[in-house]
């Protein structure tokens, strides 16, 4: 099988780039690809199985989830074309649910890995692999992109800064969702997450529960607490238990799906989508079961 080595060059700061150009210089079968801008990656994927529709080809994502969410997007629906993970950017939320990141940086591992087939989320007329996701934590990474090359509030402060702003202005969110047809929320939220993977925001286990190909989207909405209360109980929402929390009891509502709408009362809802930020006024989110396939490196023993 070729492996096309898919590098964004934004990602991790352009450290990983001297490690995949050796190895693609070192494997007959392996081709290296510098991404020009967002969904570039989408497009070259798609255009390369349209030019070899019947070549056994693997996409190796070299960046964060922004950039496993464009090489999973022009996989998915292609039967003789699969994506892995070379996990080189700021963002490695996606690989969690299989151990982390040092699972993938074995490059033996990582070539000699078996495509399975994987679920995926179809969003209207994007795809989601990992988290869709609206409220409290979007708000965040709003501001985050808004300040992140300011002078003083940018790099590093980017993400306190967020902070800081959602904790002013997005402690809560209207909407109104409905699971498989019928009617699931209606009414404020602090925040809400569509998962098929089981971390978001860099630390957040939202979806302990998550499986990739157990066919369903795991939904858990929170409801708005007081500031005091989110200072409380952040630590359950960050180490997954929050669904057995008993302070989160009445506060917490959580289902598993296939499909979900969400409506936003009042004007466009910004939303998270493997974080990158959207606005509609209406989402649909449906679960393809098996519908990429991923080539999962073996454990190390």
């Amino acid at each position: 099988m070729k492996h096309i080595f898919i590098y964004n060059p934004a990602a991790g700061q352009g450290k990983a780039r001297a490690v995949l150009e050796t190895t693609v210089a070192q494997h007959e079968n392996c081709e290296f690809y510098v991404t020009q801008g967002p969904q570039d990656a989408t497009a070259y994927i798609e255009n390369r199985i349209a030019t070899a529709p019947d070549e056994p080809l693997c996409f190796v994502a070299c960046g964060g989830d922004g950039t496993i969410n464009e090489v999973a997007s022009g996989v998915a629906g292609h039967e003789n074309a699969c994506f892995t993970i070379y996990p080189c950017g700021s963002g490695n939320d996606f690989v969690k649910v299989f151990g982390g990141p040092s699972r993938f940086l074995d490059m033996d591992a990582l070539l000699a890995a078996e495509p399975a087939p994987i679920d995926i989320l179809k969003v209207d007329d994007r795809w989601c692999i990992n988290v869709f996701s609206f409220g409290f934590d979007t708000g965040v990474l709003k501001t985050m992109n808004r300040v992140k090359r300011k002078p003083l509030m940018g790099g590093k402060r980017a993400y306190y800064v967020g902070i800081v702003d959602a904790l002013m202005k997005s402690m809560k969110t209207g909407c109104a969702i409905s699971v498989d047809g019928g009617p699931f929320f209606d009414g404020d939220i602090l925040l809400c997450t569509f998962a098929n993977g089981q971390y978001v925001g860099g630390s957040f286990k939202c979806a302990p529960r998550a499986a990739v190909d157990d066919g369903l989207i795991e939904v858990c909405l929170v409801k708005p607490i007081s500031r005091l209360s989110f200072v409380q109980l952040i630590g359950s929402y960050t180490n997954g238990t929050h669904l057995e929390d008993p302070r989160m009891k009445d506060i917490v509502q959580y289902t598993r799906t296939r499909s979900i709408t969400v409506e936003s009362p009042k004007g466009l809802l910004p939303v998270s989508l493997d974080g990158e930020v959207i606005e509609r006024k209406r989402f649909t989110v449906e679960v393809v079961p098996g519908g990429v396939n991923f080539a999962l490196p073996k454990a190390r023993e």
